[in-house]
């Protein structure tokens, strides 16, 4: 008779917990490393490296260096790792303040590029906003990690400023994208202090004249975006292309997919943007809806462990901060594959862990070194 895996097992592989371990396992313990959240993560990045083959129409050279910026960012997430969450949270100031400093200095001398004004060249060329995905979740957490929850609204209103500054600045650059993640990933930690329904309900109605508010300081290229999601075929050859030709390669996929390297509409240059943006619309053409319900699944597992280890977090600061990278990174698979399939406007966010980048890659995988070092920390904190 086949062997059945019992509710304990599948209990102890979401979990992690098992019996004492040599080997591989305790090299991981000594690294402060998650093993099953390591496992997800270096299969998501596994496959993302098989899609991204592809996409960039079989370059070496590209394929290579994403390889090299996965590498650089595994040693991101081991250094972080390391760190104590009681001593990130003793830096968290000093960082969310560097990381403003970085944002102005971008708006002065950052390097321009494709009409927005993204980057600082200090011999390596990176995006401080990136940092500040980290940034102001963490400092939003540190900021309640002393104080009564549910939040008070004077509490809320000086959390509102640490989130809407860097907002802003990131917002003028312009990069509505990033700006709309870094806020979502400060308000995900109120929302996780708790929050009452009046409260919650109040907020979306202000929502209503806020959209109107953001609508006017929108630029003109992001008002046709959202003007395209209500009806791209007004402008087939234009603004509507991008997304009717990812509509098209996911659609053409089927079940089982095309073949790895033999998608038409990615081969051919019909579909833009192919290794960063569009690449999950690469991968429903290629791989089909196994391939890409193989990658949501993988996705949901290192969401559901990173709000496991934010559940068993000591300390205010470790639970909302672990809980929001976990929700966050949520946010960036429905944003980018809600986008690349018509639900959502074209905004410039990348697939996690599987797009062509570095700076978004490393700052995700630090995210997730947090992740690792709360967990496996957590037995050092009092209750």
């Amino acid at each position: 008779m086949a062997p059945t895996m019992r509710f304990s097992d599948t209990q102890r592989l979401f979990t992690g917990k098992s019996a004492p371990i040599s080997g591989i396992g305790s090299l991981l313990q000594r690294l402060y490393l998650d093993g099953p959240l390591l496992g997800g993560l270096l299969l998501v990045c596994a496959l993302g490296l098989i899609v991204l083959y592809s996409a960039v129409a079989q370059n070496m050279d590209l394929w290579l260096q994403q390889c090299v910026r996965l590498a650089v960012a595994l040693v991101a997430m081991i250094i972080v790792a390391q760190l104590p969450p009681d001593l990130m949270r003793r830096w968290t100031p000093w960082g969310y303040l560097a990381g403003l400093f970085l944002l102005v200095l971008v708006l002065v001398t950052g390097d321009v590029g494709q009409g927005a004004q993204r980057w600082l060249d200090v011999g390596i060329r990176f995006q401080p906003s990136e940092i500040m995905k980290l940034g102001v979740p963490m400092m939003a957490a540190w900021y309640l990690h002393d104080r009564q929850l549910p939040p008070r609204f004077a509490d809320l209103l000086v959390i509102a400023i640490l989130i809407v500054v860097p907002t802003v600045l990131i917002a003028k650059q312009p990069d509505l994208g990033t700006s709309l993640l870094v806020a979502m990933a400060g308000v995900l930690v109120v929302v996780l202090a708790g929050l009452s329904i009046r409260l919650i309900l109040f907020l979306g109605l202000a929502s209503i004249p806020g959209a109107y508010v953001l609508w006017q300081f929108m630029q003109d290229y992001q008002k046709q975006r959202v003007l395209t999601l209500l009806n791209p075929d007004s402008d087939p050859l234009g603004a509507g292309y991008n997304i009717i030709q990812s509509k098209i390669a996911i659609g053409s996929g089927g079940l089982f997919g095309k073949g790895w390297t033999n998608g038409s509409q990615a081969q051919l240059e019909f579909l833009p943007e192919r290794d960063t943006d569009f690449i999950f619309a690469v991968m429903g053409e290629e791989l089909g809806l196994l391939g890409v319900l193989s990658l949501l699944c993988l996705y949901l597992f290192i969401i559901g462990r990173g709000l496991f280890i934010a559940i068993e977090a000591r300390d205010t600061y470790s639970r909302l901060l672990a809980g929001s990278i976990s929700l966050t990174f949520f946010v960036y698979v429905f944003v980018n594959t809600a986008m690349v399939t018509g639900l959502v406007p074209v905004v410039g966010v990348p697939l996690p862990l599987v797009s062509y980048g570095g700076t978004s890659m490393v700052t995700l995988m630090a995210g997730f070194g947090i992740l690792m070092s709360i967990h496996r920390h957590r037995k050092l904190l009092p209750h």
